[in-house]
C-alpha cells in the first residue's frame, strides 16, 4: 500500500476499530488488512467492511490453508483451520497417480492442497454454487465442474476414484442461526446447512460413492463429534468399512471410509 505500515497513527486506529467491533485479534487483523490495502483509503474501507461484520479472508481476497494462499471471494465458504485435519489424513492416503475427486469444493482449498501434497494427480472438483465454482477456478490444478455432487463428474471416472473428498454441509437446520454472524451472513446456506439432522447430504454422498470409489479407494468427510454414530450408519449401510478419526488440537472428526471390494452398481452403472 502507499501508506506504510509504519504510519503508527493510522494503523493504531484500525486496530481500535476492529477491537471495538469485537474482533478478538484486532493487532493481527489490522496488519493483514495493512499488507493487503493499495492505498490509506483502501484500508480505511477494508477496515470498515470487517468491522461491519464480513470475513477477513473475503475483506482481504483470500485465505491460508494448509500453507497455501487460497482465493475466496465474496459469499463463498472460507476454508476453516480444522479441515487441514482431513486434508492431512487424506494426504496420508494418497497413492501416487491418484485419481482425487473434490465434491462440496467451495473456493477448491482441499482439492488445491491435496493436489500439492501428490504425486502425479488427476483432480476433479465440483460445486452446486457457480460462485464457488468461479472461485475455484483460480485455486485449482485440475477441472472444476459445476453441479449437484456426483451428478456433473464425466462418466469415465466411475470406479476409478481413489481419494473423495466431501466437506459437505453438516450444521442442523435449526442451528444456523446460532452460527457466528461471518457464517450466518456472508457465506452461502448451501454451504452450512445440512438438513434436520445435519446429515441430509452426507447420506446422498455415502449412496453414491460405492459407485465411484476405486476398490480400495478412500472417502474422507468432516463432521461433528455428536453426529458421528448417525455418519457411520450411513457408510456402513452401503457397505463402506468405516475409520473415526479425530484431532482435539483442530477440534476436528473426521470419517475415513473405505471400499473394501468390487461393487455390483459398478457394473450396473459403467
Amino acid at each position: 500500500m502507499s501508506t506504510l505500515p509504519s504510519d503508527v497513527s493510522l494503523l493504531a486506529g484500525i486496530t481500535a476499530s476492529l477491537r471495538k467491533a469485537g474482533c478478538v485479534f484486532a493487532e493481527e487483523e489490522a496488519a493483514i488488512l495493512a499488507a493487503s490495502a493499495r492505498s490509506a483509503g483502501e484500508l480505511r474501507a477494508m477496515a470498515a467492511r470487517r468491522a461491519d461484520g464480513a470475513p477477513l479472508e473475503h475483506v482481504v481476497g483470500w485465505a491460508e490453508f494448509a500453507g497455501l494462499r487460497i482465493a475466496v471471494a465474496p459469499g463463498v465458504f472460507v476454508p476453516r483451520r480444522r479441515t487441514e485435519f482431513l486434508v492431512a489424513e487424506a494426504a496420508r492416503l494418497l497413492p501416487e497417480h491418484a485419481v482425487v475427486v473434490d465434491l462440496c469444493c467451495g473456493s477448491g482449498a482441499l482439492g488445491a492442497a491435496l493436489h500439492a501434497a501428490g504425486k502425479g494427480v488427476e483432480l476433479h472438483a465440483a460445486d452446486i454454487d457457480p460462485a464457488a465454482v468461479a472461485c475455484a477456478r483460480g485455486n485449482v490444478r485440475g477441472t472444476v465442474h459445476q453441479g449437484d455432487l456426483f451428478e456433473p463428474l464425466p462418466a469415465r471416472l466411475r470406479g476409478r476414484v481413489d481419494v473423495l473428498l466431501a466437506n459437505v454441509p453438516y450444521v442442523p437446520s435449526d442451528q444456523i442461526a446460532l452460527l457466528p454472524s461471518e457464517a450466518r451472513d456472508h457465506e452461502a446456506r448451501t454451504a452450512l446447512d445440512g438438513g434436520p439432522d445435519g446429515l441430509d447430504v452426507l447420506r446422498r454422498v455415502a449412496a453414491a460413492a460405492p459407485r465411484w470409489l476405486a476398490p480400495r479407494g478412500r472417502l474422507l468427510v468432516e463432521t461433528g463429534e455428536h453426529q458421528t454414530s448417525a455418519a457411520v450408519a450411513a457408510f456402513t449401510a452401503h457397505g463402506l468399512t468405516v475409520h473415526v478419526a479425530s484431532a482435539p488440537d483442530y477440534d476436528a472428526t473426521v470419517l475415513i471410509a473405505t471400499l473394501p471390494r468390487p461393487h455390483p452398481a459398478h457394473a450396473e452403472e459403467a
